[in-house]
């Protein structure tokens, strides 16, 4: 009897047990564990990413599988943990990144000038046969539209004078052309450094700022290489291939020169002659007035001056109350040098020593 009860009791208590197993399993959901997991946590990323992306403007639609990042860490972390159902990964992936994520809409939200100026359009040039641009002289590319404005500043790069145009520029999220000399370029590397980590464009105005017109033709096109691997070895990196001729004088021959090496030539539409005024509110007169007269165009200043360093910050506050756009330019490739002139330019940064030996094994840190 007593084996009989007992026998009796644990059909019970498995029956019991089972019982609860199947209500547990009637109360999950019909997908594996495993996979179950995968779509929680890729949901809680989704929602973490959407959050983020609205709190920058940005839309919260989820992207198309096609456009998703498959290193996406979150992804990565939890796809490893739920091996066990991989036929889930996928769709899990495919809603993980908002289709808004990707990177154009930031820098938008990296200008903290709320009157900035900006930038409204980008247009890249190809280099091809050296096209000119700047309706003084070329007259075949028209490619502003009314109100729109590209700066552009020669001469530089200067202490002080360069720093000043590029704190007003960086303050109006905004770009321009530089046309740096290339001895100017050796003398101050590291502010043409600055020039570039700003983004803007960097051509070449020669190497010494001669007036080629008076020059023969090969000493013009040494003063054109001399000046182009100038600034390459100032920004260790080859500049664009765009160019400007000093005191906008254009020998013919030079001109063929520069089509045949791909290279632009830049004049202007409108010469703000700061290299003639002295007062800041002069230069900002100076290029409204020429802007009211011609609706757009090309602007020539010069980094080098004092008084435009110092009419930077007002002239875009201007340009920008009236109404003008900034076109920023760059080229479709950066110029090709020529070896020999990058060769021959290091003669002009020192003077020979007897032995070239790294700083590393001349100069030693005994500071400790």
């Amino acid at each position: 009897m007593r084996l009989a009860a007992a026998g009796a009791l644990t059909t019970v208590v498995c029956v019991a047990v089972v019982g609860g197993v199947l209500a547990q399993k009637a109360s999950l959901p019909s997908s594996l564990l495993p996979s179950s997991l995968l779509r929680s946590a890729s949901s809680a990323a989704a929602e973490s990413d959407q959050a983020a992306a609205a709190t920058q403007g940005s839309s919260t639609r989820s992207a198309p599988a096609a456009a998703v990042n498959p290193t996406e860490p979150p992804v990565r972390t939890v796809a490893a943990s739920a091996a066990a159902a991989p036929a889930a990964a996928p769709a899990a992936t495919s809603t993980a990144v908002p289709a808004s994520v990707p990177a154009p809409a930031a820098p938008v939200q990296t200008c903290a000038n709320p009157n900035a100026i900006g930038i409204a359009r980008t247009l890249e040039v190809d280099t091809t046969g050296g096209p000119g641009f700047g309706f003084e002289h070329f007259k075949t590319h028209d490619f502003l539209r009314p109100g729109e404005v590209v700066l552009t500043f020669d001469d530089g790069p200067w202490p002080k004078h360069t720093p000043a145009v590029l704190a007003a520029l960086a303050a109006h999220c905004t770009k321009a052309i530089f046309f740096p000399i290339g001895k100017h370029a050796m003398w101050a590397p590291e502010i043409l450094k600055q020039v570039a980590a700003a983004g803007h464009t960097i051509g070449s105005h020669t190497w010494s700022h001669a007036d080629l017109s008076k020059k023969s033709e090969q000493d013009g096109k040494d003063e054109i290489e001399k000046g182009f691997s100038a600034v390459r070895w100032a920004l260790g990196a080859p500049p664009a291939p765009f160019f400007r001729f000093p005191a906008l004088k254009h020998p013919p021959e030079l001109v063929t020169y520069l089509g045949e090496r791909n290279v632009a030539i830049f004049s202007t539409d409108m010469d703000s002659f700061d290299f003639k005024i002295h007062k800041p509110d002069q230069v900002i007169q100076s290029v409204l007035l020429k802007l009211k007269k011609y609706g757009k165009g090309i602007v020539l200043m010069h980094d080098f001056q004092r008084a435009t360093s110092e009419a930077a910050m007002e002239l875009l506050n201007q340009l920008k109350a009236n109404g003008y756009k900034i076109v920023f330019m760059k080229p479709k490739a950066p110029v090709q040098t020529i070896a020999a002139y990058d060769e021959a330019i290091l003669k002009e940064e020192k003077l020979p020593t007897l032995v070239e030996r790294p700083t590393s094994t001349v100069i030693r840190d005994v500071t400790e």
